[in-house]
């Protein structure tokens, strides 16, 4: 099966509406104030609309508060929270009894050292989102556009459930769907033209390139 595709950091009607048109399984809207990607969560819920019943609605937090969570689920009714900080085991428990949604817990790559905490959200988190660690001097947990060694996947067993981010763009998505067992891929400034504004030409260019890389390729040493 084709990875899922999340198209994260919209903020437009017209974005929206082009990432659907192409096959986005997954969108995201970011509540992360310091983001370029923020949006409120009342436009977040308008936008949510045009999506509901097509795609995944996914709301992109960092350490939320209750009351952060109430605000989101009241106004946009995701499908998915994403956890982007350091939420731990308990929290993440504590919220999907409470809020009654799937969660997908996001976490930073550098090193396989990094992937060893994976293994205490295992059965707990329903998704998770490996994103590179963030460069020095960046406030964004997320959303750097920086590449991590996709090899290091090959530490995860069939257990973990997870989407690709960091640095996937149509230049190098056949390649990581070759070299990961990502279940989805996650985008968000490989498809700007600026931090926070999303391009169309840019979606276009990169459904393409995800169409052509999940064209079967012959086998090698095949006869005629």
């Amino acid at each position: 099966m084709n990875p899922d595709i999340k198209i994260c950091g919209l903020k437009t009607p017209e974005a929206v509406d082009r990432a659907l048109e192409r096959g986005a399984t997954h969108i995201g809207f970011i509540f992360f104030e310091k983001s370029p990607r923020y949006i409120e969560p009342d436009l977040a819920g308008q936008l949510a609309q045009r999506a509901r019943g097509k795609a995944k609605i996914v709301a992109v937090t960092v350490n939320p508060t209750n009351d952060d969570l109430d605000e989101i689920m009241s106004l946009v009714k995701p499908d998915m929270l994403q956890l982007h900080g350091n939420e731990s085991p308990e929290r993440v428990l504590t919220i999907k009894a409470v809020y009654n949604v799937a969660v997908m817990k996001a976490m930073s790559v550098r090193t396989a050292d990094d992937l060893k905490r994976v293994e205490s959200y295992i059965g707990i988190a329903d998704r998770f989102l490996f994103d590179a660690k963030p460069p020095a001097g960046s406030e964004l947990p997320g959303g750097n556009g920086v590449p991590f060694d996709w090899s290091l996947m090959t530490w995860l067993d069939d257990r973990v459930d997870y989407m690709l981010s960091g640095g996937v763009n149509k230049d190098n998505v056949a390649q990581a769907m070759a070299s990961t067992k990502a279940t989805g891929i996650d985008l968000s400034s490989a498809l700007e033209s600026a931090p926070g504004v999303k391009d169309l030409n840019k979606i276009d260019q990169f459904f393409d390139a995800f169409a052509e890389a999940c064209v079967p390729q012959p086998a090698t040493g095949s006869r005629e």
